[in-house]
């Protein structure tokens, strides 16, 4: 069997083939019933990649910030805060933000994979 050469043309058609039939897919059909990366929004509705990740740091940014805080607020003795509840928020901003460094790697990836694509 021949390998068969597709040109750019050929890609581009097949890729946005691939997301009409995602968009037109019924959310019952899909994991979790909606949208990945969508939450309450209509099937129908573009995913803006950019708004999703701004948002997704933004998240990290403020566990981070909130675990400082209470770390903080431990250090200086605040009696309304426990070293229980400080170490849980420093858990969860440090994976937070070990899972924002393996999306950029990811990410990243992808972007060379793509940039040494033979034309």
């Amino acid at each position: 069997m021949a390998i068969e050469p597709l040109g750019m043309d050929a890609l581009l058609a097949k890729l946005n083939a691939a997301r009409e039939a995602v968009t037109r897919m019924p959310t019952a059909a899909m994991p979790g019933g909606k949208l990945p990366g969508v939450a309450g929004a209509a099937a129908s509705a573009p995913v803006d990649f950019a708004a999703l990740l701004k948002s997704s740091i933004a998240s990290v940014d403020g566990a981070h910030a909130q675990a400082t805080g209470l770390a903080e607020r431990f250090q200086m003795g605040d009696p309304n805060v426990g070293l229980e509840d400080t170490m849980v928020a420093l858990s969860k901003a440090n994976l937070s933000f070990q899972q924002m460094v393996q999306v950029r790697n990811r990410l990243v990836a992808a972007y060379h994979d793509i940039m040494n694509l033979q034309i």
